[in-house]
């Protein structure tokens, strides 16, 4: 199998010859300054960093619905505006328009190693609860659901309208394989508003929109860390395919999720804080995911950014373990999928 071929299979629940062995997430900054110290070549970009390390190739576009234009907040957290009058005046101006980057300049070769299936494309775009918490602020956010909800409404269906233009553009240069739609709406203890409040604010706009993308034949997954094992039901619902990153330390076990949502596909579960613990740790953590692997519909990866404490050499471990119990996920795969 190709890189594209083995993904298809395994997010369609088909046999497979082993897991891609991928990084969803770039390396933190901190990370890479202190692989450099350590010997790894200086300088290089997140898909030369995948090449050096000869990990399987995804192609990521972030497109985002704001300009470079828009006003930026004072500092993380903080609002851009406050009412209505703040969006109309100050903020809708720089929002919804079509980016120049989606362009033949950004898909081309990335189109050329997909079609020859090298590589994996995957664009993000900023979800219905995430959207409106940049605007607002992250508490303004919260207030917002019970003060200005028609605000709120607005909001979220002019980025619905706005990402049915965007994919009809991308796909007039490449049919991406899956999109992420950040949202980050759960904390470790669970989602951070009711599913009364999603019922009505968010999944109206993924019904809208995750249609669109299925017609194209592009999985739809949602991008949120925290604790996800409520708001799984309710994205499932509203008609989203999958999830990343099932982050460990918030307490999401990918064995229960998988139980509980039989049909879901997943990226990512492996427990970062284990990556310089040594072999032993790292072979208990791949042990705890395979049986879930094996079974299709989820691919290992780190489930966060890999933290600066991971030496250079404790990474090559990881990447060693991977591919062994990458191969093995797919021999595995071969009888537990055909026999359901």
């Amino acid at each position: 199998m190709n890189t594209r071929e083995r993904f298809a299979a395994i997010m369609n629940f088909k046999p497979f010859d082993r897991l891609p062995v991928m990084e969803w997430a770039v390396w933190w900054d901190k990370t890479i300054a202190r692989w450099e110290s350590e010997g790894l070549p200086s300088g290089m970009n997140r898909y030369e960093i995948t090449r050096y390390f000869d990990l399987d190739m995804h192609y990521q576009h972030w497109i985002r619905p704001r300009s470079s234009e828009t006003p930026q907040p004072s500092h993380h957290g903080a609002g851009i505006m406050e009412n209505e009058t703040d969006f109309e005046k100050k903020i809708q101006p720089h929002l919804f328009n079509m980016p120049e980057e989606i362009s033949p300049q950004t898909y081309d070769l990335w189109n050329k190693e997909q079609e020859a299936g090298e590589a994996v494309i995957w664009i993000t775009l900023e979800g219905f609860f995430w959207l409106p918490r940049t605007l607002f602020g992250i508490e303004g956010h919260l207030y917002a659901f019970y003060d200005q909800p028609e605000l709120m409404k607005r909001i979220n269906n002019y980025n619905a309208e706005w990402m049915l233009r965007i994919i009809e553009r991308v796909c007039k240069y490449c049919t991406p394989d899956f999109v992420t739609f950040a949202e980050d709406m759960s904390y470790n203890h669970g989602p951070m508003i009711g599913k009364d409040l999603f019922d009505e604010f968010v999944k109206p706009y993924y019904e809208m929109v995750v249609p669109e993308f299925k017609k194209r034949g592009i999985k739809t997954i949602i991008d949120s860390d925290g604790n996800i094992h409520d708001a799984a039901f309710w994205f499932e619902e509203a008609g989203l395919e999958g999830i990343l990153p099932l982050e460990r330390q918030a307490g999401v076990d990918s064995n229960k999720i998988r139980r509980e949502h039989p049909k879901q596909i997943y990226i990512g579960a492996f427990d970062k804080m284990v990556m310089d613990k040594g072999e032993a740790a790292m072979r208990t953590e791949f042990e705890r995911l395979l049986p879930v692997a094996a079974r299709g519909g989820f691919i290992i990866s780190c489930d966060h950014q890999t933290p600066p404490g991971v030496s250079l050499n404790d990474y090559k471990l990881y990447l060693k373990l991977f591919r062994e119990y990458a191969d093995l996920a797919g021999k595995q795969s071969q009888k537990t999928i055909d026999q359901g």
